[in-house]
């Protein structure tokens, strides 16, 4: 695991009555064709299910199920993320230290609600680690639950500071009959357990994603009422079903409590959206599990699926990359991809690719700038000199009888003025013919160097 987490990590008893569904199943991902821009990164992780806080503390949460000793009680596995720059920091000593509060009530609508409520402090070394953008801060909690339907209420607060989030949603907490499997719950870091009256030692990745191209994926799946050295058979589907990967393990334990846990590599899986689906082999009528996960490229943007990223990549500097990735077959992606992401990485020394986030973050600003009547702002001509050259040193306006226009001017770096024609007097801006045959050698002479 390359990021570096800070975790919490607990125990609560709740209890209550009621019915099956996890919250990814309530909304499945619908098949959407993206022409626009990337997807907000929390509008996926929305879709796959999770619990999404949209205010600025921006918290990602999930939760999972597993058996427990008693077939009355499930054992929940909630994980909630949030980065470290949502919190405010004070120095102590060499260190900076914040703190904040997390709810998490569960209720039905034949009782009452049941609570836990936790303070947490985090330490950090430097003020860097403080306006950390990406999900650096991880709390997990265990909670025994009855069967049932609930709603779930999520809040935290930052304890120094006016900031908070807050979430409700419904689920169902599954009965788990042997033989059985659990939810697959995926991981930062291993724990297994070997009673099921423990809790598991791992670290939950709450998000179920995978961000940089040189990590793997972990997902741990736990077998109920098996015969010992049942083998389990894992496949990873992308959103039209078609199969991406797939692995067979042997459940380690015994007949009460067996355990696996799948890796899949680097690179093993290309970039979007897909599901891992787990089944015992060889059991008759045993259901099929599933957990939906992301391979992204950006804590803030993410795509569905890989022809979106490569349509996305258009005016990105490095073509000759690009062009790999449209050549790949299927089977060819996840590597593709994977290739991709470690060449274009400008300092790969650090868990980003910036030379991604910069791109996307021009895409953004193209998008909110442009939008003509024709289309949205990055696939406009002022989007695409943007999102190629940047922004300009010099804009000005320029006033006419039939159709206005504006000029750009780069004079630092690029030595080039450039023309966009209003062709509709509607600002459906185009550049003009000598411009865009300027603009097209710049763009050559500039990805040729990069």
């Amino acid at each position: 695991m390359s990021r570096r987490v800070t975790v919490v990590a607990s125990l609560v008893a709740l209890a209550a009555a009621c019915g099956p569904r996890p919250w990814w199943t309530a909304t499945q991902m619908p098949k959407r064709t993206m022409h626009t821009m990337p997807f907000d990164a929390r509008d996926v992780f929305s879709m796959m299910g999770l619990a999404v806080d949209s205010t600025r503390f921006g918290f990602v949460a999930s939760l999972r199920f597993l058996a427990t000793a008693s077939p009355d009680t499930t054992l929940g596995v909630f994980a909630m993320s949030f980065p470290s720059r949502s919190l405010s920091f004070r120095s102590e000593g060499s260190d900076f230290v914040a703190a904040y509060h997390v709810d998490v009530t569960v209720k039905t609508d034949s009782g009452g609600p049941r609570q836990f409520t936790r303070d947490e402090n985090v330490r950090v070394h430097t003020i860097r680690e403080t306006q950390r953008a990406d999900e650096s801060i991880i709390f997990q909690q265990f909670l025994p639950l009855r069967p049932g339907v609930y709603t779930v209420s999520v809040a935290v607060r930052d304890l120094n500071s006016s900031s908070h989030g807050q979430r409700d949603i419904l689920d169902t907490v599954p009965r788990f009959r042997s033989p059985a499997l659990g939810q697959p719950v995926p991981l930062y870091e291993s724990g297994r357990r070997s009673r099921l009256a423990d809790v598991p030692k791992f670290i939950v990745n709450p998000r179920g994603m995978l961000v940089h191209a040189t990590d793997s994926l972990r997902f741990y799946v736990e077998g109920y009422g098996f015969k010992p050295g049942t083998r389990v058979a894992a496949r990873v589907v992308d959103m039209d079903t078609v199969e991406l990967w797939h692995d067979t393990l042997a459940l380690a334990g015994d007949s009460a409590l067996a355990t696996a846990e799948f890796v899949i590599p680097p690179g093993g899986v290309p970039l979007g959206r897909g599901d891992l689906r787990v089944s015992p082999v060889g059991v008759a009528n045993a259901p099929e599990m599933r957990v939906p996960f992301l391979v992204g490229f950006s804590e803030r943007w993410a795509v569905t699926q890989f022809d979106q990223m490569v349509s996305l990549l258009r005016y990105f500097d490095r073509q000759d990359l690009v062009e790999k990735l449209k050549t790949a077959t299927r089977t060819q992606r996840a590597g593709a991809w994977h290739d991709f992401y470690t060449a274009s990485d400008t300092l790969p020394s650090t868990p980003e690719n910036e030379a991604l986030d910069e791109y996307f973050q021009r895409v953004d600003q193209a998008n909110r700038r442009y939008a003509d009547p024709s289309g949205p702002g990055w696939l406009s001509d002022r989007g695409e000199v943007y999102i190629t050259l940047g922004e300009p040193d010099q804009t000005s306006e320029l006033a006419g009888a039939m159709n206005p226009g504006i000029r750009w001017e780069y004079n630092t770096k690029h030595h080039l003025t450039l023309f966009f024609d209003d062709v509709s007097g509607l600002g459906q801006y185009r550049l003009s013919p000598e411009s865009r045959t300027d603009f097209d050698k710049a763009a050559a002479r500039m990805r040729h160097t990069t």
